[in-house]
């Protein structure tokens, strides 16, 4: 029965995105491809080589991120080390990019042969290279571009760079009430750990 009054419409919901999107249809498609080259593998040179197959990858891939590990954590204690002692400025020096190396052995360790040929192809240094700087640049000019509101946007907001090109990571406190019109009018505590 109607009354007169319109009904009370849904709000808007906002649109999906493209990765929200397509990322499970992808996602769906390489498990699909894995699983059929590995069944075209297994035909032509037998289970047992796919599973030796699958087996050294795993083992590479541990060994791949067990070394880019231990050489991130020496890389950050001898940065570590040269900034206390002041011989290196923070921030001087570009880091070797041992996050793709990590994705590389990832890569390896996940069971199928499309994985494995691009965690190959991560261990390649100039693939590497390549993809870093790409990914850099990409990174950088979607930060740039942030629409207010956004996740970049507070990102940006929420650096403060020094003259000398050094990051410092903070916060403001805008105190717009009178010192003596708060309940706890004693000083703040530092923002620092």
């Amino acid at each position: 029965m109607t009354t007169g009054t319109p009904s009370a419409s849904r709000p808007a919901t906002p649109r999906r995105s493209r990765v929200r999107t397509f990322l499970p249809l992808g996602i769906a498609a390489w498990l699909v491809l894995e699983i059929w080259l590995l069944t075209v593998v297994a035909g032509a040179a037998g289970g047992f080589t796919v599973f030796l197959l699958l087996l050294a990858g795993i083992v590479l891939g541990a060994v791949v991120v067990k070394r880019a590990g231990r050489r991130a954590f020496r890389n950050l204690s001898e940065t570590l080390q040269r900034q206390q002692s002041g011989a290196v400025p923070a921030g001087g020096q570009r880091s070797e990019g041992n996050g793709l190396v990590m994705l590389a052995g990832l890569l390896l360790m996940i069971p199928g042969l499309v994985s494995d040929a691009l965690g190959l192809l991560l261990l390649v240094p100039p693939v590497r290279t390549t993809l870093s700087r790409y990914t850099e640049r990409t990174i950088e000019r979607k930060m740039q571009s942030a629409a207010p509101g956004t996740f970049g946007d507070a990102f940006q907001q929420a650096r403060m760079h020094r003259p000398d090109g050094t990051v410092i990571q903070g916060e403001v406190i805008k105190d717009d009430e009178r010192p003596a019109q708060r309940p706890d009018a004693g000083p703040r505590p530092p923002i620092a750990p």
